[in-house]
């Protein structure tokens, strides 16, 4: 089955891949890269396989004018809600912004994905940026909920009268904050082993989950989680005292940084991986 869905995925892009290099279908049969193909696979699909598949470029434009022409529509059923339409006027700066800063970590991948020795690195990036990202939004969450709370917009209070905490602040304090901070980033190591395993068991990586690998891995995801919940901490506090919503605000701009910082941190990892192991890295299935 698995292999039957490798060839249906290479068919219908055009492409294989062959010692982890992006091979064309028909070089690649004709270098022997790919000689286990199925009598009936390759029947059903060999019409497939003389299409073209790479005339494409009229697809990206046509899906944004959809989407444009449709803006008109999604505006008129949000104004029906008073919340969402106020979330419409002022809710644009923060998306700008953070779709911005997503764009530089989406450069870093686009520099180093096809690179031999950051290849696997499209497979973990998802996972670092998501675990990052939804950790430091619970957090962000959690202090917005404790300022409405004890608070009014416009006003820190007293127990969160420092306007730049430092990071002893953030993490070892006795209060619930901090406290909700220490609880999450401990969360990190256990969650990326599952994950880490995950993707070993089901063999999506294409780089062996050696013990230098694992460490500089980890090592980066605390590194991204650390930094994330004490920019939280930061902006949260930034925005209550301009009278902003922080859940509004907020989250959008410590998502998109956990995408830049994971991002980066993951192609340093990689990159440490292949200075210490060289050429003999060994690579995955």
């Amino acid at each position: 089955m698995k292999q039957v869905r490798s060839v249906i995925l290479a068919h219908l892009l055009g492409y294989m891949t062959a010692d982890f290099k992006t091979v064309p279908w028909d070089r690649a049969h004709s270098q022997g890269l790919w000689e286990e193909e199925p009598k009936h696979v390759r029947a059903s699909f060999s019409p497939l396989r003389r299409s073209n598949f790479h005339d494409v470029s009229y697809l990206s434009p046509l899906i944004c004018a959809v989407f444009i022409v449709m803006i008109p529509l999604w505006v008129a059923i949000a104004k029906q809600s008073p919340p969402i339409a106020e979330v419409l006027k002022s809710g644009w700066q923060p998306v700008i912004v953070a779709m911005t800063i997503s764009s530089i970590g989406g450069l870093i991948l686009n520099k180093t994905v096809a690179k031999p020795n950051f290849e696997g690195m499209a497979v973990f990036t998802p996972v670092i940026n998501g675990v990052g990202g939804n950790l430091v939004a619970i957090q962000a969450s959690r202090i917005s909920t404790f300022l409405h709370f004890w608070s009014m917009p416009g006003v820190l209070p007293y127990k969160m009268r420092q306007y730049w905490p430092n990071p002893c602040t953030t993490f070892f304090t006795s209060g619930v904050n901090s406290k909700s901070a220490r609880v999450l980033i401990l969360l990190v190591i256990p969650g990326h082993l599952v994950f880490l395993y995950t993707i070993h068991v089901l063999q999506g990586g294409h780089i062996s989950l050696t013990l230098s690998f694992v460490s500089f891995y980890l090592i980066a995801a605390l590194l991204q989680v650390g930094i994330l919940l004490y920019m939280a901490d930061l902006i949260v506090r930034l925005m209550w005292r301009k009278g902003l919503d922080p859940d509004n605000f907020s989250i959008p701009y410590l998502t998109a940084l956990g995408d830049l910082l994971g991002t980066g941190l993951l192609a340093l990892c990689f990159l440490l991986v292949w200075v210490i192991n060289g050429p003999q890295m060994e690579l995955g299935n």
